[in-house]
């Protein structure tokens, strides 16, 4: 399956188109059930994607929101992924969004929220570390085999993995390739070597974005920065 790379000069730009981008998969949600869903990925690298999606005029109180991966920590944590994309929304139009942790209040994961969310969702947001995780699929991960399994049902796994500080709450592959619309949002040369390196054939457990790259089911559109050109791409 084709998938399509967007570049830009830099992070800005970046996170205004891809804010665009993601508006306007959920307004076709909107429009088509009355209701839209979007699971996103957190990290430092989001951060102004957040910003962006927090002041876009659209129907929240119709959205829900989660995330693709978090670390299994409260959300006053500072390094709770739940704690910064609640907080940078906080008192914005998006504020007004259905928002689902992945985090049970007493830790692990939350029972209920696969059966809650409404398959499939209209767009999932994707990062990449520079060891080629997604998600919280690290390489050494301890549940990596069921993470990846595409036979596998739909679930949200904790994962502990030597890569990771704190131990990890992740969808598997079988609900992250159940939506709509898909992206992966990179920054730096560091990341597009990375990337590069990925699209070369190789175990899935090496390079595990290599999971969401090599299937058929959902194109991925990559946005990215630098441009290799100087330039960017709408």
């Amino acid at each position: 399956m084709a998938h399509t790379t967007h570049f830009f000069d830099d992070s800005e730009a970046l996170a205004q188109a891809l804010a665009d981008a993601l508006v306007a998969v959920l307004v076709r949600g909107l429009v088509a059930r009355g209701r839209a869903s979007l699971a996103l990925s957190g990290g430092s690298t989001p951060r102004r994607l957040f910003a962006a999606l927090s002041q876009r005029d659209l129907d929240w109180s119709k959205v829900s929101l989660t995330l693709v991966d978090d670390r299994d920590l409260p959300p006053g944590h500072p390094r709770s992924n739940a704690g910064m994309l609640c907080g940078i929304l906080a008192g914005s139009p998006a504020s007004a969004a259905r928002f689902l942790p992945l985090r049970a209040p007493e830790g692990g994961p939350a029972e209920g929220l696969v059966a809650a969310l409404d398959w499939p969702l209209d767009a999932v947001v994707l990062g990449m570390g520079t060891d080629g995780h997604t998600a919280s699929w690290f390489p050494g991960a301890d549940r990596l085999d069921a993470a990846l399994d595409r036979d596998q049902p739909p679930a949200l796994l904790p994962l502990v993995a030597p890569g990771a500080p704190e131990p990890r709450l992740s969808f598997n592959r079988s609900a992250l390739l159940r939506c709509r619309d898909l992206f992966l949002h990179i920054e730096g040369k560091e990341k597009q070597a990375v990337l590069a390196a990925a699209w070369e054939p190789g175990p899935l457990a090496q390079a595990p974005i290599r999971a969401m790259l090599f299937q058929d089911e959902v194109p991925v559109r990559i946005f990215t920065t630098p441009s290799p050109d100087g330039g960017s791409a709408p």
